[in-house]
């Protein structure tokens, strides 16, 4: 079954930004989707990183309804169904199995697969997808691989994360290949595990005024 294009798109292209995170609890996961809200980020990124990760999506899901919760770092079929079962409206993973492809088929949570080498973009373009994930982005290349692959993968759009800051990420919005990027900048371990929130809030004002 090819890729629900349209619900995935619709959620990337509402934000320069997705925050992609890792939270020590559920209620530490509501506060701070609800800071992001309130600087212009409206979804966010819940990765299975952490024990709490399943709470904190169900917790999000439930209490703030103004934000679109997925859920990030997905290895296996069982994780995608944890996760769609948890309230994720669309689930991330790094790489791409048929197993987890598997698992997708079907559900109103689409999957955003990564991606990177020719091979595996031609396999991702087979079975239907053509949104794909760029993990980690820095490291395999960035801005100048992601525009060699353009005049070759011309349906290929792609969102990527990994080594992005705001030192480099109008490089990567002003690529015609890339929807959005994933960031952890907005949104420091530091900083939420402190409780400052409102400074969550001033880095996800200034993600949401980049362009994408």
């Amino acid at each position: 079954m090819p890729q629900d294009k349209t619900t995935l798109l619709k959620v990337l292209q509402a934000q320069p930004v997705m925050p992609v995170v890792a939270v020590a609890s559920a209620s530490e996961a509501v506060n701070l989707s609800r800071a992001l809200v309130a600087g212009g980020l409206k979804a966010i990124e819940i990765t299975l990183r952490t024990s709490a990760a399943l709470e904190a999506i169900r917790a999000v899901a439930a209490e703030v309804p103004e934000i679109v919760v997925g859920a990030g770092t997905i290895l296996t079929p069982k994780q995608f169904d944890d996760a769609e079962e948890a309230g994720a409206k669309f689930v991330v993973s790094p790489g791409a199995t048929m197993e987890v492809l598997d698992a997708a088929k079907g559900s109103p949570a689409p999957l955003l697969p990564g991606a990177a080498t020719p091979s595996e973009l031609m396999a991702m373009i087979e079975e239907g997808y053509e949104v794909l994930k760029f993990f980690p982005a820095e490291q395999l290349g960035g801005v100048p691989y992601l525009k060699s692959l353009a005049p070759v993968f011309q349906n290929i759009t792609f969102c990527p994360t990994g080594g992005i800051s705001m030192a480099n990420v109008r490089d990567y919005l002003a690529l015609p290949n890339v929807v959005c990027v994933g960031g952890s900048w907005v949104a420091p371990k530091d900083t939420v595990s402190a409780g400052r929130f409102d400074e969550v809030t001033r880095l996800a004002a200034e993600a949401a005024a980049l362009t994408a």
